[in-house]
C-alpha cells in the first residue's frame, strides 16, 4: 500500500535530532524523499545514517540567508520542487524579565521568528500549488511560563505568521498550519538546568503539568506532521494543532 506522502519532496530543518530527526523518519516511512538541515555535519550525517534511505542531509543554519539560498539552490537543481517544508529549527534559552540580555533577545528571535519567515520565504518558488507547509511553534505561545517571554513571545510570532500566509497564499491553495508541542522528551530539555538534579526536577515539574500523565515522544509530533502534511488534512489550513497532552487545553 503507497505511503500517505508516496513521491512527495520534503524539507525538515533542524532534522538532526529530536522532533526534527522523528518527524524526517516518519516522513520516509511515508514514501517522501526527505532533506534535512543542521548546523552541526556530524549530527546531520548521523541523522541521515539513522533514516536510511530516500533522505540527504544539508548543512544550513535556518537563521542564515545565504545557508538557506544555497539549500534551496540545491533542491531545486536535484529535485526541482518542494512539496512539504516543515520549518522546525528553533530553540531557546530562558531569562527572566530584568535579567534578559540583547544577545539573548537576538539569539532566540534570528532563529525562531527569522528562520522560520525566510525559510518558507525562499522555499516559496519550489512548492507546487496545493502544498503544504508546516511551522513548529509551542504551547508556551500561548502560556505564561517564568523565564520563558522571549522564546514564548518567538512561538506566538510563528504562530501569527500561519494565519497571515494562509490568506497570503490562499489563491495557490497552499496550507500553512502549526504544530504547538506540549512537553516532549527532546535534547533541548537538557539545556533548561544547571544540574542533572535540576534538570530532573524541571521533568518532574513539567510532566505533572500534562493531563495524560507523561511527556510526549518526538515521533508523535512526526505523526501530526504527517497529518498535516497529507491529503487526509486537504480542508486544514491556518490552524494550530496542540500536541500536548492536554497542557495548554484543560
Amino acid at each position: 500500500m503507497a505511503g500517505k506522502l508516496e513521491g512527495k519532496i520534503a524539507l525538515v530543518t533542524g532534522g538532526s535530532s529530536g522532533i526534527g530527526l522523528a518527524t524526517a523518519q516518519q516522513f520516509v516511512k511515508e514514501g517522501a524523499f526527505v532533506y534535512i538541515t543542521g548546523r552541526r555535519q556530524a549530527e546531520l550525517d548521523k541523522a541521515a545514517k539513522t533514516i536510511g534511505a530516500q533522505v540527504k542531509a544539508v548543512r544550513a543554519d535556518a537563521s542564515n540567508l545565504n545557508d538557506l539560498d544555497k539549500l534551496f539552490a540545491q533542491i531545486k537543481q536535484e529535485k526541482g520542487k518542494l512539496d512539504v517544508v516543515f520549518a522546525n529549527a528553533g530553540g531557546g534559552s530562558f531569562a527572566p524579565i530584568g535579567a534578559i540580555t540583547e544577545d539573548h533577545y537576538n539569539q532566540i528571535f534570528d532563529t525562531n521568528v527569522k528562520g522560520v519567515l525566510f525559510t518558507v520565504q525562499k522555499a516559496l518558488p519550489l512548492i507546487p500549488n496545493g502544498g503544504s507547509i508546516i511551522l513548529n511553534a509551542s504551547v508556551a505561545g500561548i502560556k505564561g511560563m517564568p523565564a520563558f517571554s522571549v522564546y514564548s513571545a518567538t512561538k506566538a510570532a510563528v504562530r501569527s505568521f500561519a494565519r497571515s500566509w494562509t490568506t497570503d497564499l490562499k489563491e495557490r491553495g497552499i496550507r500553512v498550519n502549526v504544530i504547538s508541542p506540549g512537553p516532549i522528551e527532546t535534547p533541548i530539555l537538557d539545556g533548561l538546568g544547571q544540574s542533572d538534579e535540576e534538570r530532573t526536577g524541571i521533568k518532574q515539574h513539567l510532566t505533572s503539568l500534562v493531563p495524560l500523565g507523561r511527556m510526549g515522544r518526538p515521533d508523535e509530533i512526526g505523526t501530526a506532521a504527517v497529518f498535516l502534511a497529507s491529503s487526509d488534512a486537504s480542508f486544514v489550513a491556518g490552524a494550530e494543532l496542540f500536541v500536548d497532552g492536554g497542557t495548554a487545553q484543560v
